[in-house]
């Protein structure tokens, strides 16, 4: 008897134990979760990034830059005088995402400024799991609620292709959650409640995710509301007539647009001068989602993976990879139909939101496996609209049209993201429903659950990687003495994530820069003329922007030999022979790259 009392006690001081640290178990397993869903990456921090370079080097140029002007140089980071030179560039123009620099900037001063950008990838899905966890927990009461949703959530295959594609902006889901938290608690039934706490919890989750993603915030703008008001205006009139709502909704809107004026200004200013011009029609038709998006497993997938990217086009599959999970979406299912009567308007909610991001998600007009829908017209129809088939269009195509700032997005596939949010959320409730119902078994169960979510979701390891690290050519060039700037030839390389982030190496001013969808006016108007390089028009525009060094990427020029129209040579002999001509001077060569300067500012030095 003594001893079943011993084990009793023994047992209970244990479960008291682990109570009083959930908080701490579950951050360790966020971050046990997080190395093994990029693995072998934390063998690979310090100089290392996963997969090809691309968008992952100009955020890793980001964190150095921040870190270099605030610590080193003591300059605004937004005034990057350097690029786009003489004119110069405002950092603003593109997503900064500063939340995300934020997590980056300390462990860029410890190791680097790669170091830095792999840290800010591993947290992000650590405080995305950890948020979901708070939630979920929040809502249900229940701890193995808020694991199962967590690890949902943190294990999304949609966080794991922007994170190979190196998108730390978009990687940046880990506040949306909080935001939700707050905002479900703002919408809970109920009147003469001040919910002081939902407010300043959901301003700052929205305000942290418009430091993030410009995308993002506009979405859960937009879900949001649409949210609130189908949840509210039905059935709760009576709500709307309550002073505490309006005290609490006016202490968020306090807070987030205090946030939200300082996360977006830049933009609103860049767009009202003209600088962020709508998309066309035809690239947001393009990233328009698919339903089969939200059921097709990852193509990293470590079973299915392979098969998924054989039998489906998968061309869009950084942002195609919208996979809800089908152990999720029974666990939202199973939850949606055991709820309780009181769980009524989080279900509605939840039901809302997902059904409005989804519609969002598959944008202007129905795809299927990444190809437009087009019908067969009948025959009047054929006859008023003078054409025989026609894409069946959605609601996206109206907001696009005439909604602000949406004809600015091209991505609308990335409103899936918060359909995914509700999803994991759901798929926490409904598996408290369903460890209630299995009594002593619950622990089982829930190991169970997780086991099946990691297995539906689990990658292959990463089997690439690139080394960040500066060229020859940087190291020679930064101990020239001439303050003058670089171009590269072929001109469009100045447009260019890997060439922007050699100038943290190189000390010298950058013609162009990485100015994706919106580039500024100077390097616009010199580009036609650029593109005749090495005539002597453009020689002497090269001298206007104080240029002293050509840098001749050798297989990008070979590549465009006899495929441009203007250029005024057809080998790689003919324009080094008018570069001479012109009074050009190669000054040295490494690898696959020649720099040239102007002879008589060589013969000068």
């Amino acid at each position: 008897m003594k001893n079943g009392s011993s084990i009793l006690r023994r047992n209970k001081i244990l479960v008291s134990f682990f109570r009083k640290r959930t908080l701490f178990f579950i951050i360790l397993w966020f971050v046990l979760l997080s190395v093994i869903f990029t693995w072998p990456l934390v063998t690979h921090l310090t100089h290392e990034i996963a997969g090809d370079i691309g968008d992952n080097i100009y955020f890793i140029w980001m964190i150095g830059w921040v870190k270099k002007a605030l610590f080193q140089i003591h300059a605004n980071p937004l005034d990057v005088w350097f690029l786009n030179y003489p004119e110069g560039w405002n950092l603003a123009r593109t997503e900064m995402a500063p939340a995300q620099l934020a997590l980056a900037l300390p462990f860029s001063l410890i190791g680097g400024e790669t170091f830095g950008y792999n840290m800010a990838m591993l947290l992000s899905f650590i405080l995305a799991g950890t948020m979901m966890f708070g939630w979920v927990r929040h809502l249900s009461g229940s701890a193995s609620a808020g694991w199962v949703g967590g690890t949902v959530f943190a294990c999304l295959p949609y966080w794991h292709s922007h994170f190979l594609a190196g998108h730390l902006n978009l990687c940046g889901i880990q506040w949306i959650p909080l935001f939700f938290w707050g905002w479900f608690d703002m919408l809970r039934p109920g009147t003469g409640e001040f919910r002081k706490k939902s407010a300043i919890l959901a301003a700052l989750g929205l305000g942290l995710t418009a430091f993030c993603s410009q995308y993002y915030v506009f979405m859960l703008i937009f879900v949001a509301a649409i949210q609130g008001i189908l949840l509210i205006l039905p059935n709760r009139i009576s709500q709307l007539k309550d002073m505490a709502f309006w005290k609490t909704f006016g202490l968020f809107l306090l807070i987030a647009v205090s946030l939200l004026i300082l996360a977006e200004l830049p933009f609103l200013t860049l767009a009202s001068s003209g600088g962020m011009p709508d998309r066309d029609w035809g690239s947001a038709s393009m990233y328009s989602a698919s339903p089969t998006d939200f059921l097709l497993p990852a193509t990293t997938h470590f079973i299915f993976g392979k098969w998924v990217g054989s039998h489906f086009r998968r061309d869009l599959w950084i942002e195609a990879t919208l996979y809800a999970g089908i152990i999720s979406l029974i666990l939202y299912f199973y939850g949606m139909v055991r709820k309780k009567k009181e769980q009524n308007w989080i279900w509605s909610a939840l039901t809302i939101g997902i059904v409005c991001a989804v519609i969002l998600a598959m944008g202007t007009d129905l795809h299927w496996n990444e190809q437009p829908v087009i019908v067969s017209l009948p025959r009047f129809l054929q006859n008023i609209l003078q054409k025989e088939s026609a894409r069946i269009y959605l609601p996206g195509l109206i907001l696009y049209k005439y909604f602000p700032f949406f004809g600015k997005m091209r991505a609308l596939m990335r409103f899936g993201l918060f359909a995914l949010v509700l999803i994991a959320c759901g798929a926490g409730l409904g598996a408290k429903a369903l460890i209630e119902r299995t009594g002593s078994r619950s622990i089982f169960i829930s190991v169970l659950l997780i086991t099946l979510i990691i297995l539906d979701f689990a990658p292959r390891p990463i089997d690439r990687f690139s080394e960040i690290k500066p060229r020859p050519v940087d190291l020679w060039l930064s101990e020239r003495p001439e303050s003058g700037s670089v171009m590269n030839i072929p001109f469009e390389l100045n447009d260019d994530q890997a060439a922007t982030y050699y100038t943290l190496y190189n000390n010298k001013p950058f013609i162009g820069g990485f100015f994706n969808a919106f580039p500024p006016s100077q390097y616009r108007s010199i580009k036609e003329i650029m593109d005749t390089f090495p005539s002597t028009e453009s020689l002497e525009k090269a001298r206007e922007l104080k240029v002293d060094f050509f840098l001749f990427d050798l297989e990008a020029l070979d590549s465009l030999i006899g495929q441009k129209p203007t250029a005024r040579w057809q080998t790689f002999e003919e324009l080094k022979n008018q570069c001479l001509e012109n009074g050009l001077v190669e000054l040295a060569t490494f690898d696959n790259l020649s720099v040239y300067g102007f002879k008589e500012d060589d013969e000068n030095k």
